[in-house]
């Protein structure tokens, strides 16, 4: 297990570092071979980085009422594309984190992801393929539950719970806006590292009491992307995930998670961002979760595209 983790991380750590501008690089150092230079040409590399700020202010005698408060939030996102005759291999990270403070309160998250996918594969006909992919869902922070009384109590953290799911099938590709990959075997490891997150949060994300993982080797992953410009400055960017273990399969035991971010930019920097996820995890919770956030601010984007 130890081995697989530090394979996957390593994996992780290769494929950030396409994120430098491979073309540049290979023009500006006369050592490299006009092969090499023709070769950076498979990958297509796009890079963004976004801060909010929002801010409420009222004087002591303001009789409408309200409350001062502050918050920010940032992003980082970025994808890594290697195309080269039938063989893909497609990287990508999001990684979303935001607090608040209203007067009187404790700091407060408004956002917490990380989210990151490798996925090599080998296209078939036009539109079908194989793959194999790994990818890795956790949070940054601990998170608490407010109680009534003032006191908190630790539900999550990172690493608790963290996912870790492999999967390997067919995907249906049918333009570069849309994507579903069908993995009937996809094994997944929950993991919850903190021994005390039990104390507040009694499923412990289904990983057995006094265990930091659980394994599920016999599962079918369901994984679908849609990436569209609506408009020259209005962007939809979705996610579906659905996950079912073979051993426990019924309706009320499949997990399904649905990532929403919409994008609208006001100039080449300022945009307005609503991010939404959508989750359902009876391990979790018998009942439909849900965080939304709405956000102006700013956003810096590259790419190597053509």
């Amino acid at each position: 297990m130890r081995k697989f983790l530090i394979l996957f991380s390593i994996s992780l750590l290769f494929a950030t570092a396409v994120y430098s501008q491979v073309d540049d690089l290979a023009e500006s150092v006369d050592v490299l071979s006009d092969e090499a230079k023709k070769d950076t040409t498979f990958w297509l590399s796009e890079f963004s980085a976004g801060l909010n700020f929002n801010q409420a202010g009222f004087s002591a005698n303001w009789k409408a009422g309200g409350i001062n408060s502050v918050a920010f939030g940032g992003i980082i996102a970025g994808k890594a594309l290697y195309r080269k005759d039938r063989f893909t291999w497609d990287n990508e990270m999001e990684l979303l984190y935001g607090i608040v403070k209203n007067e009187g309160e404790r700091t407060r998250k408004s956002n917490d992801r990380i989210f990151l996918d490798s996925k090599a594969g080998y296209r078939l006909t036009n539109k079908w393929g194989t793959f194999f992919s790994l990818n890795f869902l956790s949070q940054f922070t601990d998170g608490f539950e407010f109680n009534p009384d003032g006191t908190t109590t630790l539900i999550s953290g990172f690493m608790s719970p963290g996912f870790l799911t492999s999967s390997l099938g067919f995907e249906y590709r049918p333009n570069d806006e849309f994507s579903l990959r069908m993995g009937p075997f996809s094994p997944r490891l929950t993991f919850v590292t903190d021994p005390n997150i039990i104390e507040g949060e009694p499923s412990n994300y289904g990983v057995p009491e006094g265990q930091t993982i659980r394994t599920e080797w016999l599962a079918f992953q369901l994984f679908a992307t849609w990436n569209k410009d609506i408009a020259e400055n209005f962007n939809i960017k979705t996610r579906y995930m659905m996950f079912a273990n073979y051993e426990t399969l019924n309706w009320e035991r499949i997990d399904h998670r649905l990532d929403l971010t919409i994008t609208a930019k006001i100039t080449s920097l300022i945009n307005v961002t609503l991010t939404s996820i959508n989750l359902y995890d009876f391990d979790q919770d018998p009942g439909v979760q849900y965080s939304q956030a709405l956000a102006l601010g700013i956003l810096y984007k590259i790419d190597n595209k053509k």
